[in-house]
């Protein structure tokens, strides 16, 4: 199969979440393109975006790293993060070869391609805007929060999330790349602060209801304190069209494998519990509800497993591509 006429597969997130899927789809024929989030401001991401007025790399590195072919050394370097007594602590290397990439040429998103081509990523990586922007949160009791580590470390109920400032202008190519792609995956990542932020780029969030791809929302496994407690995956789905005023999920995926008792037990001690994912709410909302058994556990965390998701996104890739070649 040739470059040219591998099937399109465009995801959008940002978080821990994102790179975990993209290691499993980029084993399989795709054409992928990875959508990222540039809303962080926490650690040093959220450093190097205001001491050198850039987009914050940290979420765009994490998918390079994901999306690499280069060799396993190479990827350790660049994911290295220095602990040390002076300002280099907390920041990654691959942090400040961005940033100093974003020097040299001038532009965040040519540094981000350069980046790419030298650890020979498999497939497309952009950012959201070629520019940060800032997360802001209405909460339910009327109060307001800003910055997107701040929004879940205040522990209100969240009513709704909007970017700053006001003109923010999306990448024609992350346009296009959607109006493009064979199928739309949004998520896994956290709900307001890492899905949302991209979607309500003016213009990306309006492409991803237009478009004509199969658009496939990966639930997340694990409620998030500050953010989705007690949230449902109808839930979680309710709060996406709320925010992009369309209906736009066509399937999503849920996992049924159970989590062990021990290991929800100390996730209760952190306020988070499984998402409950209440199948007839999410029928009833016009979705394929595709169950799999897609968690694993990493190092004591629930995680998705790359390779269950990837494989299930692959056979409804070509399910919808049969089905668009029949029509």
């Amino acid at each position: 199969m040739t470059a040219l006429s591998k099937p399109k597969i465009v995801v959008i997130g940002g978080g821990t979440g994102l790179p975990v899927l993209l290691r499993g789809l980029k084993k399989h024929p795709v054409d992928i393109t990875a959508i990222v989030t540039v809303a962080d401001d926490g650690g040093s991401s959220g450093r190097l975006r205001t001491e050198l007025e850039i987009p914050p790399p940290g979420d765009i590195r994490n998918v390079i790293a994901a999306l690499s072919d280069a060799e396993p050394l190479i990827i350790d370097m660049f994911q290295h993060r220095f602990n040390t007594s002076n300002e280099l602590s907390g920041h990654s290397l691959g942090n400040l070869i961005i940033a100093a990439l974003t020097s040299v040429t001038g532009d965040f998103v040519q540094a981000v391609r350069e980046m790419s081509r030298v650890l020979n990523v498999h497939g497309k990586v952009l950012p959201a805007a070629n520019q940060s922007v800032v997360l802001h949160a209405e909460m339910v009791d009327g109060s307001f929060v800003s910055g997107e580590s701040k929004i879940p470390a205040v522990g209100k109920e969240i009513k709704k999330v909007f970017l700053t400032p006001e003109v923010i202008k999306p990448l024609p190519e992350t346009i296009q790349s959607i109006y493009e792609a064979d199928l739309i995956v949004i998520g896994p990542g956290s709900l307001y602060t890492s899905i949302l932020p991209n979607l309500l780029v003016p213009g990306l969030g309006e492409a991803v209801c237009n478009a004509k791809a199969c658009k496939v929302y990966i639930c997340n496994l694990m409620t998030q304190p500050g953010e989705t407690t007690g949230f449902t995956a109808s839930r979680h789905v309710n709060a996406l069209y709320d925010h992009m005023d369309c209906s736009f999920i066509d399937t999503i995926l849920v996992n049924n494998k159970e989590i062990p008792p021990d290991l929800q037990h100390r996730y209760e001690k952190e306020m988070a519990i499984p998402v409950y994912f209440d199948v007839d709410r999410l029928i009833s909302l016009g979705m394929e509800v595709v169950q799999g058994e897609i968690a694993t556990i990493e190092k004591g965390f629930i995680r998705h497993d790359t390779e269950a998701v990837a494989n299930i996104l692959y056979s409804l890739l070509g399910r919808d591509m049969s089905r668009i070649a029949s029509t």
